[in-house]
């Protein structure tokens, strides 16, 4: 149970200042847990992120009879039961807030030889399950939605799966690892064709577990009738954690910030882009390789921000950090315009609806549109804001606090925990005004 108020205090601090550790990087937390649990032998996974959603991602494969032992914060020894070892639960598997959790297990479970149910808290229980459980049907998958195609989701098992090609019409990172995990159950090959290429977590992984796998922007191909082979896997720090720090430090006036570590998928780094893009000052200094992740320390100074039309083509390397980015364009002197960015209605709330009334009520100008908004920087002010229990949507608008002429309340942040259980601490750490 989360121990965060309903509601944050947030006000300028200081120039944000130091050197910070942000917290594992969620996507591969889950996917890590997921192949460490189907591997056979024993994974080590350090710097696993100690936040709900994560956690529940464990809490499910506890549920289906692999052991999996804590030895130290941020650390799971995961004992491997093989590709056919998962047995099944007594009960429906409870995903919490994790919407990655719930797309990718409807792939991997659609291979099992037993049926299983797959619900969430009232937030994911919105979130539209078809993108993912329609192209699995192709598949020879079984599932069940809920009216509307919402959870929760009835995966039948016992059901023979065949490789299928997949022509996605919208770009997802979960639809593509939904597919490519079915098709390590599947008889011949897989093979997943994206419009913009997404995030390669998955594809990362698998190759790491030893499954073969033929990868690039835009493509990802694999045949079943492998295995998945144990191996210890490091975390790299999130870079959407990171982000509100990339932001808040750009737009502080004094602030100099140094993230240590940061995982930097060329996949995920949009936003570092689409900030220098727009005069922001970060540099870039490279610190190897952890769990096959290249990453590096972030070091930002504080610049003034101009309004660009962020390229489509950056789009979906940033689909979680829109909310920062937000409070960046809010911040900006002239307009920030974003297309093709509709992905972002289907978030764990609607963050365009919701991160643009929240900026309306902070004084900024926000004109919708289907797949996007235009932003005209202005100077904030104080107000009460709604996130809706979307975490990034409550630390976006804490970011924005520290450069508004009011104190913010941001109301219904208890998701936080899913993603940032730290963030509190860390951001006053850095010198946040927040309560």
């Amino acid at each position: 149970m989360s121990t965060f108020p309903v509601s944050w205090t947030a006000e300028p601090g200081t120039a944000l200042r130091g050197t910070l550790a942000v917290p594992g990087d969620k996507s591969v937390s889950h996917r890590a847990i997921m192949l460490a649990s189907l591997a056979d032998g024993v994974s080590r996974i350090d710097g696993f992120l100690e936040g709900e959603d994560a956690r529940a991602t464990e809490a499910l494969f506890r549920a289906m009879g692999v052991r999996i032992e804590t030895p130290a914060h941020g650390v799971r020894i995961v004992h491997g039961v093989g590709l056919d070892g998962l047995r099944a639960p007594v009960a429906a598997l409870d995903c919490g807030n994790a919407g990655t959790a719930m797309r990718l297990l409807a792939g991997l479970l659609a291979g099992q030889a037993f049926h299983t149910t797959l619900v969430g808290d009232a937030s994911l229980s919105k979130r539209p399950m078809l993108r993912v459980t329609t192209p699995l049907a192709r598949m020879g998958a079984r599932i069940d939605t809920g009216p509307g195609g919402l959870p929760p989701l009835h995966v039948r098992g016992g059901t023979p799966l065949a490789g299928v090609e997949h022509r996605a019409e919208v770009a997802s990172a979960q639809v593509k690892s939904a597919l490519l995990l079915a098709g390590l159950y599947a008889r011949g090959t897989t093979r997943v064709l994206e419009p913009q290429p997404t995030r390669d977590y998955t594809e990362r992984m698998l190759a790491a577990f030893g499954w073969p796998v033929d990868f690039a922007p835009g493509h990802a191909t694999l045949t079943g009738g492998h295995r998945l082979r144990a191996i210890d896997v490091h975390v790299p720090a999130d870079f959407s954690s990171a982000a509100f720090f990339l932001v808040a430090a750009t737009v502080v006036p004094g602030s100099e910030l140094r993230l240590a570590r940061v995982g930097m998928n060329p996949r995920r780094t949009g936003l570092l882009h689409v900030l220098r893009l727009m005069g922001a000052n970060i540099a870039v200094e490279p610190a190897g390789e952890q769990g096959g992740e290249p990453v590096a320390d972030l070091v930002v100074r504080h610049a003034p921000l101009r309004g660009i039309e962020v390229p489509v083509a950056h789009v979906a390397d940033m689909i979680d950090e829109f909310p920062a980015l937000f409070v960046a364009a809010a911040c900006a002197h002239g307009v920030t315009t974003v297309r093709g960015a509709a992905e972002l209605r289907v978030k764990e709330s609607d963050r365009i609806a919701t991160v643009g009334t929240g900026l309306r009520a902070m004084g900024i100008r926000v004109d919708e549109a289907p797949d996007g908004a235009a932003i005209h920087g202005g100077r904030l002010q104080g107000g009460r804001i709604d996130s809706h229990g979307d975490h990034r949507v409550a630390m976006a608008f804490a970011v924005a606090a520290q450069c508004a002429r009011g104190a913010v309340t941001i109301d219904d942040v208890a998701n936080v925990a899913t993603s940032f259980p730290g963030f509190v601490e860390l951001a006053r750490t850095a010198g946040f005004g927040l309560a």
